[in-house]
């Protein structure tokens, strides 16, 4: 069964501070501090801090191995600039992106609320247009994005206008509507407040208008979106939501920072937007993978090669990700691009992964045969 506390005591390795139950909510720090403070928590968030500091360093390199046909791209999907109530310029989101090991990424300013001495309230398309030049050139995939910022919050991928989702009214399901009839996909943002899924949310969706939800959000961990994503047939996403810088707010490549992989054929928009629609997006944030089952025991396959001895099994890790794991015994960490010889008592049969989710409290476990 999955031991909670262990695993929480096991991200501590990963530079965390770690209390009580999800969702989790990271303390930020300064660029002076080693490691940012644990804060008092609100009830059932679990407080964490990021550690913080610059260095001088190439993009980071986040290697993870194909997944049979699949190419693994990095995304963050939400983010916001000074059109906004963000405070960074849209090619700075850029720049971010590629020194954090991203390939592809979406600028979401509210639609709603422009700043108007850059804007005047015009064109909502505007932060795009200035980030694609710089994102061509450094190889990065722009999707053209807004959020809709109403009774809930919603972002919307792949728009072809973002001004039409404005001139749509104050209703968010019209707005949806819009957005989907130009071929956008739509996920809710941050789902606390309710944190339900509500009768209006599931007729979105039957209606084909709600395409996934915010897993985590910059620093916050809904378990339950799991079991909602499992049962309801919606992606998981993993996001920053970020308004302030993100040396500021993570530090230098945080390994701990929030995105969302893309399992894509190619390495193109289009082979992006497919992967989007099939579903094909795993949550990876604060040393978590967060995924549908299916997904996520083709990635640790493709990412973990076992060998099964008497009494002890080997595991090399060929990837960046890390995997706390368990067969019979106490939990053991396998770090990124590391290797782990662990006991293996004869009668299990599964190995545990603690840190690789698939549903609410429910770890991935791969058969040992």
């Amino acid at each position: 069964m999955f031991d909670r506390r262990h695993f929480l005591k096991q991200l501590a390795l990963f530079g965390t501070a770690a209390t009580t139950a999800a969702p989790i909510t990271f303390a930020m720090g300064q660029y002076e501090s080693a490691q940012a403070p644990a804060v008092e928590p609100p009830d059932g968030t679990l407080a964490v801090g990021f550690p913080m500091g610059r260095s001088m360093t190439p993009p980071r390199k986040i290697t993870i191995p194909d997944v049979g046909e699949y190419k693994v791209l990095k995304g963050d999907f939400h983010m916001h600039t000074l059109w906004s109530d963000g405070s960074v310029m849209p090619r700075d989101r850029v720049h971010e992106a590629i020194d954090n090991g991203l390939d592809v990424i979406s600028i979401t300013d509210h639609i709603e609320s422009q700043n108007a001495e850059l804007t005047n309230g015009a064109d909502r398309n505007r932060p795009y247009d200035l980030a694609k030049p710089e994102a061509d050139k450094n190889n990065l995939i722009l999707i053209r994005a807004g959020e809709v910022t109403r009774d809930l919050h919603f972002n919307a991928l792949f728009l072809q206008d973002v001004n039409a989702l404005m001139a749509a009214g104050n209703e968010w399901q019209k707005t949806l509507a819009v957005a989907c009839d130009q071929g956008g996909f739509v996920f809710w943002n941050h789902p606390s407040n309710p944190m339900r899924f509500t009768d209006e949310l599931e007729e979105t969706r039957k209606k084909g208008h709600l395409h996934g939800i915010e897993i985590f959000n910059g620093s916050t961990f809904y378990p339950i979106v799991l079991d909602w994503c499992n049962e309801r047939n919606l992606a998981p996403m993993a996001i920053t939501d970020i308004h302030g810088s993100d040396w500021a707010i993570y530090g230098h490549q945080n390994p701990l920072r929030p995105m969302t992989l893309i399992l894509v054929k190619e390495r193109t928009y289009d082979s992006v937007r497919e992967a989007f629609f099939a579903k094909r997006l795993i949550g990876f944030a604060a040393g978590m993978v967060l995924g549908a089952p299916q997904l996520l025991k083709k990635l640790f396959v493709a990412s973990v090669t076992m060998t099964k001895k008497p009494g002890l099994l080997e595991l090399t890790n060929k990837s960046d990700i890390p995997c706390f794991v368990q067969a019979g015994g106490a939990i053991r960490e396998l770090p990124a691009q590391g290797r782990l010889s662990m006991y293996r008592s004869g009668n299990v049969t599964k190995l545990t992964v603690s840190n690789w989710l698939v549903g609410m409290n429910q770890p991935l476990e791969i058969d040992l045969g």
